[in-house]
């Protein structure tokens, strides 16, 4: 099984809002970026990814743009 980036964000709101949406719709994502975003310091240098499985790419993506939050293509 294979993951897909559907989001690349220094903005932790975004990708709060995007994980909670697409949790909604039991569309499973997978963070990454996390710990060396905390290690810069949180001043929003090192964006962070947020993964979906390839599977649900497209259903992600329909979440997302129903609401609104641009996803990477």
């Amino acid at each position: 099984m294979f993951m897909k980036e559907l989001i690349r964000s220094s903005d932790p709101t975004i990708i709060a809002f995007a994980t909670a949406l697409l949790r909604g719709e039991d569309i499973e994502t997978f963070q990454m970026d996390v710990h060396m975003s905390i290690l810069e310091g949180s001043i929003g240098v090192l964006p962070r990814r947020l993964m979906v499985r390839d599977k649900d790419l497209f259903m992600a993506r329909a979440v997302l743009r129903d609401n609104d939050i641009h996803y990477e293509e």
